[in-house]
């Protein structure tokens, strides 16, 4: 599932060619993907122009003049597509339709976007702009890792006395919203973290330590278009490159990268997820 360097770097594609335009046409395929479509979505977003297009942790919100705020969830395999793009930043023709072409905006500076989703685990929904923080999805959100409000004493204060292991503490999205797998993974490996190490048991020195990592993490993942790993592309079409600089995500038995360190990476399963480490330079 895209994690927040792969949602922002799709809202970053999409700014150009949706803030500020209006949505001359909007074609739904489908009556719904991970949940039903709200009522009337065509006729709610056909004519109200986009007047700010902003992220929430892995999510895309689009604020319309309307009042209203469309949100946005790619699900595991969904892919919002750019074509027609005056700016001649993608590809300008528009292709011809495809089976899992769920939702289109037609845009009055002739852009269309495409959101397709094979899975169908993508979701939309409509909700007032003015009480959007209030949605099921957004309040029980954490704060934004990359903002002012994820600071070393919220982290510390978090974890204090928490017993359960840091990457799940790390994945819990009351605590940071946005954090996925991958890059916890990465975080842990510089933090120098064991990922099944007790929260409570880490000094917070350490924890606190964890936090310009994560930023530094994030953003590097952020520059390089985030990670391609099956599904996620861009909104031009092109893949990210962040998993060709994975220390330790996906590199089960490969060395460790760290210089002087004969270890090899492990894998072991946390919740369901593969959590990937070495033991020698994680504690």
């Amino acid at each position: 599932m895209p994690e927040l360097p792969e949602v922002e770097t799709v809202r970053t594609g999409l700014a150009p060619v949706m803030e500020g335009q209006v949505i001359t046409r909007t074609l739904v395929n489908r009556p719904d993907l991970r949940w039903p479509f709200p009522d009337n979505m065509a006729a709610r977003l056909s004519g109200a122009r986009i007047e700010r297009l902003r992220r929430r942790s892995k999510y895309i919100l689009a604020d319309l003049d309307r009042g209203e705020t469309l949100l946005i969830h790619l699900g595991m395999s969904g892919r919002m597509l750019v074509s027609g793009d005056p700016l001649g930043r993608f590809v300008h023709d528009h292709p011809a339709p495809e089976k899992h072409d769920h939702v289109v905006f037609d845009m009055e500076n002739g852009a269309r976007v495409t959101f397709n989703d094979p899975r169908r685990f993508g979701a939309m929904d409509l909700m007032a702009t003015a009480t959007a923080d209030m949605h099921k999805l957004l309040a029980v959100l954490g704060p934004e890792p990359l903002g002012n409000g994820f600071s070393e004493s919220h982290l510390t204060g978090a974890l204090r006395g928490r017993s359960m292991p840091i990457k799940s503490a790390l994945l819990d999205q009351k605590i940071v919203a946005g954090l996925g797998n991958i890059y916890v993974c990465e975080a842990l490996f510089r933090g120098g973290i064991h990922p099944a190490r007790r929260a409570s048991r880490i000094a917070e020195k350490r924890i606190a330590a964890l936090v310009p990592i994560i930023r530094d993490v994030l953003g590097e993942a952020i520059t390089a278009g985030g990670s391609s790993l099956r599904d996620f592309r861009q909104a031009d079409g092109e893949l990210g490159y962040f998993q060709h600089s994975f220390d330790v995500y996906g590199r089960e038995g490969a060395p460790c990268k760290t210089p002087g360190c004969s270890e090899t990476v492990r894998r072991i399963v946390q919740s369901g997820r593969s959590s990937f480490y070495c033991r020698r330079c994680q504690r």
